[in-house]
């Protein structure tokens, strides 16, 4: 009796590692598939093809492809954030100086030769404006991003952290869709230029009055 629990244990451990296998390879080829050609002209066989799997075992481990679309992008962006908060994170240095790397980050990462956009603004771009699944997916990723430049913003003492945040997310945004069009990796250093004039320290400034005798205004 026990012999044959751990023969069948050892065939539920097999096929638990096969299909943990089996929807890694397909992640990854939707990935690919679904950055490079877009995810509306992307089929299942050529999923299916390029992972080298069964279109049943497609469908057992996502059921359908719109599921597999949400588990591409909830792992795409997982793996973004990751890359993101440790490249602005990488050798410490005060708010203002992580927040400087911001774009230098995004330029080896628009020089990639699988760089195809950012997937989340793909994905909102190829469906129906009303469509609420992949938005969500996307705002949702979007918030985490925001929360933590928010977060540096507030450190480094701008009066506004959460303008100062959105700020630089429209930056991020419009230089990745720059880069993706163009296929030039220099949008970010425009990029970085108009949030080096946002993440400048204001001047101090002497408070000024106006002279009774000759009405300028003077410094005091």
């Amino acid at each position: 009796m026990a012999k044959s629990l751990t023969k069948r244990q050892s065939i539920a451990s097999f096929a638990a590692g096969d299909d943990e296998s089996a929807r890694g390879r397909l992640l990854n080829a939707a990935t690919h598939l679904f950055c490079k050609n877009g995810i509306n002209a992307t089929g299942i066989d050529a999923i299916i093809d390029e992972a080298g799997t069964a279109k049943t075992t497609l469908y057992k481990l996502f059921g359908s492809k719109t599921n597999l679309v949400q588990a591409v992008l909830e792992s795409e962006g997982k793996q973004w954030r990751e890359w993101f908060i440790g490249a602005i994170e990488a050798g410490g240095g005060d708010a203002q100086t992580k927040l400087s790397r911001i774009f230098p980050a995004l330029k080896i990462w628009f020089a990639e030769e699988r760089f195809y956009g950012c997937p989340f603004i793909n994905a909102v771009a190829e469906h129906d404006k009303d469509a609420k699944q992949f938005r969500n997916i996307a705002l949702k990723h979007k918030k985490v991003v925001l929360a933590h430049i928010e977060q540096l913003a507030g450190e480094m003492g701008a009066a506004e952290p959460v303008v100062l945040a959105h700020q630089l997310a429209l930056l991020i945004d419009g230089a990745i869709v720059a880069a993706m069009v163009s296929c030039d990796p220099g949008v970010a250093d425009t990029a970085a230029l108009a949030a080096g004039s946002l993440l400048r320290p204001a001047k101090t400034r002497r408070p000024k009055r106006r002279d009774s005798t000759t009405g300028q205004l003077i410094a005091f």
